[in-house]
């Protein structure tokens, strides 16, 4: 038994170390004075100031953040009352159905979803761009969001919600004092995840995009494409970064949460 669970941890080991090392590599080289990745010369942060003395770079970081923040918002509270909707529904078999189409969004393909949603603007005669990228990030974000919140829901005790209709608890009361607590854990992964996913999405946003408006993600694809730069590598140290920050800020969340997980205090 010691020697099977040796061998899992080094095999995850391996596993951590061939998908950090690559990241960790570019990182190292976003700070060579060099210009290549093949010789480190010396220290230098010129290649983190060419990123923030772009300002087409600038405003294509801003339009990636509020895009990310304005679908993880809106999917999350979507996500929330859809999974509401879920839990209450009585019929298993609609329930299932329902469960079904939403776990086949998450596994189907980015290149799949991002055409479909260009057909379906092309169609409907929406304008590519801040509108359509958000539209398409809330959409794939939702699912995510329902499978974080529904768990949650699931391992809620019903005899809570009676016993707080029993004391006259409203139905918006018991919504927000008893469920809402209750699910904040799930609603907070849904949240971070649906964050992240909007942050790094290349696929979708590629399709639904158009002239005049980019995301950090679509940018360094164009700026590959031209010849890898150390400025590339300072940008994507960036977002590495900040992706890690949310996940510690999600990790401390969610310990300060469990602690108490219904969100209400005991009254001596």
């Amino acid at each position: 038994m010691e020697k099977t669970s040796k061998s899992a941890k080094i095999f995850l080991a391996l596993i951590f170390v061939i998908l950090y090392v690559p990241i960790f590599y570019l990182i190292f080289y976003s700070f060579n004075s060099g210009g290549t990745m093949n010789d480190f010369e010396s220290f230098t942060w010129e290649h983190y100031a060419a990123v923030f003395s772009d300002t087409r770079l600038i405003m294509i970081l801003i339009n990636t953040v509020i895009v990310a923040l304005l679908s993880a918002l809106i999917s999350t509270l979507i996500g929330v009352l859809g999974s509401l909707g879920i839990v209450y529904i009585r019929n298993k078999s609609l329930r299932n159905s329902i469960l079904s189409l939403n776990n086949v969004l998450i596994v189907s393909p980015d290149v799949v979803i991002g055409a479909s949603f260009l057909i379906l603007f092309t169609m409907v005669g929406v304008k590519l761009g801040f509108a359509s990228v958000l539209i398409s990030h809330i959409a794939f974000s939702i699912p995510i969001v329902v499978l974080m919140v529904l768990p949650k829901l699931q391992e809620m005790n019903s005899s809570l919600i009676d016993a707080a209709a029993d004391l006259g608890a409203t139905r918006r009361d018991i919504l927000r004092r008893v469920i809402i607590p209750f699910i904040k854990p799930g609603i907070f992964a849904g949240f971070f995840l649906a964050l992240t996913y909007s942050l790094d999405d290349f696929a979708v946003t590629f399709f639904v995009t158009g002239n005049g408006f980019s995301t950090l993600s679509v940018e360094i694809y164009s700026m590959a494409r031209a010849g890898i730069t150390l400025t590339i590598n300072a940008l994507s140290g960036i977002i590495f970064i900040v992706t890690l920050l949310l996940v510690v800020g999600y990790y401390f969340i969610s310990q300060r949460g469990g602690k108490n997980p219904t969100g209400m205090g005991v009254r001596k």
